[in-house]
């Protein structure tokens, strides 16, 4: 069933009004008409399943039949900190890892970044990740659409604060053979804690940065014994989460 994030002017008592892109889709992509049925999501997160009562070419008026009790998020919360990868990488990075559960995406300026953003450019790019995220969201059934912010720099990075975890994804750790395994981490995870990870681009994180992570209390975790693509990394850490936290749970 077709999924829509409707903003919070869309909901009124007991009915849905939904405008715009969404508008579009419904009447004129998926070609449905009154009495056909979706499901509406809220910003907070509730779904609920809506019946189409009138369709207009401004808008569609929905009826709430019910409230939906689903469970689609990580119990934990995973900001994913991307180092600025080369051409289209980053939309791969956004649209998989929001299917895999992310809860946010910080797009990273990192020394080894190939890759500039100017002002300009950067707005419109954020513009565009966040929209790959709504779809991700729609298609993978999530009820929250996870947030997209602008570039940080090294320096806004280590000042994040309110996170329980801060891990930075190392290959050195994956070539030591002392080392800390993502598999320490992910067992000590509770519901409802936020986890705050890094992973650099191509080339990986510096020496400076490295130190300046740690500085600041971040821990360095391996991915495996191989070492992974800067898009790929986070797919690895999502997983694992996933597989600890909900399919270990069942």
């Amino acid at each position: 069933m077709q999924r829509y994030f409707i903003p919070a002017s869309g909901w009124q008592e007991g009915k849905v009004i939904i405008t715009g892109e969404d508008a579009h889709h419904i009447k004129r992509v998926m070609r449905m008409t009154e009495d056909d049925e979706i499901i509406c999501c809220t910003p907070d997160g509730r779904a609920a399943l809506c019946q189409l009562e009138v369709v207009t070419e401004d808008d569609i008026k929905a009826s709430i039949v019910r409230w939906l009790d689903e469970q689609k998020e990580l119990p934990v919360n995973v900001t994913i900190v991307q180092g600025l990868p080369k051409g289209d990488k980053m939309e791969l990075v956004i649209q998989k890892g929001t299917e895999l559960g992310a809860h946010e995406f910080i797009p990273f300026a990192a020394e080894r970044s190939i890759v500039k953003w100017d002002g300009k450019k950067a707005k419109k790019k954020i513009e565009r990740y966040q929209k790959i995220a709504k779809e991700a969201s729609e298609q993978s059934h999530r009820t929250q659409i996870p947030q997209v912010n602008d570039v940080h720099t090294l320096d806004q990075i280590a000042s994040l604060q309110s996170y329980d975890w801060k891990l930075f994804a190392f290959e050195d750790e994956a070539k030591s053979s002392t080392y800390r395994s993502l598999k320490e981490v992910i067992p000590n995870l509770t519901e409802e804690q936020s986890v705050l990870i890094v992973i650099g681009p191509e080339g990986g994180l510096s020496e400076k940065e490295v130190d300046v992570l740690k500085t600041h209390e971040f821990l360095s975790v391996r991915l495996g014994p191989r070492i992974l693509r800067s898009e790929t990394a986070h797919a690895y850490i999502l997983s694992s989460i996933s597989y600890q936290l909900e399919e270990l749970n069942q």
